[in-house]
Parts: C-alpha cells; structure tokens; sequence
C-alpha cells in the first residue's frame, strides 16, 4: 500500500469515529434540522454520482457510478419521506385547535380557572388559604 492509501484510510476511519460522536450528542430538538441538511448532503452526493455515471471514465466507473446514483437517490427521497413525517407530528389538527378553542372560551365563560375553582371549594369546605 501506498502512503496516500494508507493517508485516506486513515482519514476515513477518523471522519466515522468523528461522525459517531457528533451524531449522539445531537439533542431530540435539532433532529429535524439536521436531517434536512443532511438530506442536502446526500443531494450534493447524488450529483456526484450523476457525473461519475455519465462519464467517459469506463466501464467500471459507469456502473459503480449507476449503483452510486440509485444509493443516492434512495437516501434522498427516503430522508424526505421521514422528514415530512417528523415535520408532520408537530402539526395540529382541526379537531385539536376545537378542542382547545372550546376548552378556553369554557373558562373564559365560567370567569374562574382550575385555580378559582380549588379556592372555592376550599372556602366553601372552611379551610381557607394561609
């Protein structure tokens, strides 16, 4: 093996390892963030295998560049897929906004909260508040 060979093995084993430890410490809230940047990532990926597919490099070249192309695309419409999923259970639903709407306009009606509510019954029952 050469010294470039072993540089770039190098390399990429230390990228991984790198990549591992980024990836854990990544809290729940940049998830979807994340994911749609590397979504874009695995874009800029799939055009570099576009070219390698499409050029005059050889054989070989053309069809490790046609597998490189559908590997890309897989990690780029599925990483769509789960993203708009993600996205989608942070959505409401007009059931949800009713729901809470009628909740809202039930207190403001009543002009007491849960908090007016306890304090009545515990003057009614004699045992005020301090």
């Amino acid at each position: 093996m050469t010294a470039t060979a072993i540089i770039q093995i190098y390399v990429f084993i230390l990228a991984g390892f790198v990549g591992f430890f980024l990836i854990t410490k990544v809290p729940p809230l940049l998830h979807t963030p994340l994911m749609a940047a590397t979504n874009a990532i695995s874009g800029i990926s799939l055009v570099g295998s576009i070219v390698l597919a499409g050029g005059q490099y050889g054989r070989v070249a053309t069809i490790l560049g046609v597998i490189a192309v559908a590997c890309a695309m897989t990690n780029v419409v599925g990483g769509f897929i789960i993203t708009d999923r993600m996205l989608n259970m942070f959505k409401r639903t007009d059931s949800g906004k009713q729901e809470s709407g009628k909740l809202e306009s039930g207190k403001l009606e009543s002009g007491k909260g849960e908090i007016g509510k306890q304090d009545s019954r515990s003057r009614e029952s004699g045992k005020g508040h301090a």
